[in-house]
């Protein structure tokens, strides 16, 4: 089984001090050590019956620093990484080139849910950066080079941008994290969500249903978001959908291991389509 969606980080220094007050504040309501290693996560990992995961980059040093995640999936051959690299910083392409030289790191991150002067200290659906992004070419033909999958957090409001960005260079390989922030409410085939259906088109695109027990607003096992479930993997099939956990940024309000097990309880769904989700598709999308 592979996770991948994690988090973990070390501890503030005086050369990678934590500078995301906003951050540091949510850190502190976890259900977790303030400061979560790897190691600490690889032993909740094998609690859990975790096998693999990834580990996306935490911002609580200055943002494009990369330092911890760069090391410990350099030295665990358990974990993956994906980093967090600013496309309009000079140099960019350069520093993609870097980061996806260190093996076990897979892609890059971008905020775009988040207001680009307060990159990921909060959001903003009406943020459009990242149609602003597509015109970074220099960044994007070193993203092609490297072959670093694209892992974008937008709200589906912003989903057009985002298909502005696939269509302009479609072979890329792209996950869109936590539901595009959609609510339970949020209706699937209609409206700003239905817009999945258009990326759906492009086999580079997969979805991950990842940060779950934030997203549902029910007690585990978060029935209210099955339909969405059901309804992008009739979209985009079992191959591109993509459970990942969120943890320990979910442990506020759900452990580990529920984290993962409500995926049992999402009626329609086979073990075949539960094997898929819960790691071969992301090993089908971006490691093979």
């Amino acid at each position: 089984m592979l996770d991948t969606h994690t988090h973990a980080w070390g501890p503030p220094s005086e050369a990678h001090p934590w500078v995301n007050a906003a951050l540091v504040d949510d850190v502190d309501g976890f259900d977790t050590h303030t400061v979560y290693t790897a190691d600490r996560l690889l032993g909740d990992m094998d609690r859990t019956g975790i096998d693999e995961a990834v580990v996306v980059g935490y911002p609580l040093p200055e943002w494009t620093d990369n330092y911890y995640t760069r090391r410990v999936v350099a030295d665990s051959d358990r974990l993956y990484g994906v980093v967090m690299v600013d496309p309009f910083a000079e140099g960019a392409a350069d520093h993609l080139r870097e980061c996806m030289a260190v093996d076990g790191v897979v892609g890059v991150r971008l905020g775009a849910a988040c207001p680009y002067d307060r990159m990921w200290e909060t959001f903003d659906p009406e943020a459009t950066w990242l149609r602003d992004a597509v015109e970074e070419r220099a960044f994007w033909e070193a993203a092609v080079e490297t072959d670093a999958a694209v892992q974008i957090l937008c709200n589906h409001r912003q989903l057009d941008q985002a298909l502005e960005l696939v269509e302009a260079y479609p072979g890329l390989t792209y996950l869109f994290d936590h539901f595009a922030r959609a609510g339970p409410a949020t209706p699937t085939d209609e409206g700003s969500f239905a817009r999945f259906a258009d990326l759906a088109e492009y086999d580079g695109v997969a979805v991950k249903v990842s940060e779950t027990p934030h997203v549902s607003d029910a007690a585990f096992p978060y029935a209210d978001v099955h339909d969405h479930v059901r309804w992008l993997v009739a979209e985009f099939g079992r191959e591109r959908v993509i459970w990942g956990s969120d943890y320990p940024n979910v442990s506020d309000v759900a452990t580990y291991g529920e984290s993962l097990r409500w995926l049992d309880r999402v009626d329609g769904l086979s073990e075949a389509d539960r094997t898929w989700l819960a790691g071969r598709s992301f090993r089908r999308h971006v490691l093979q």
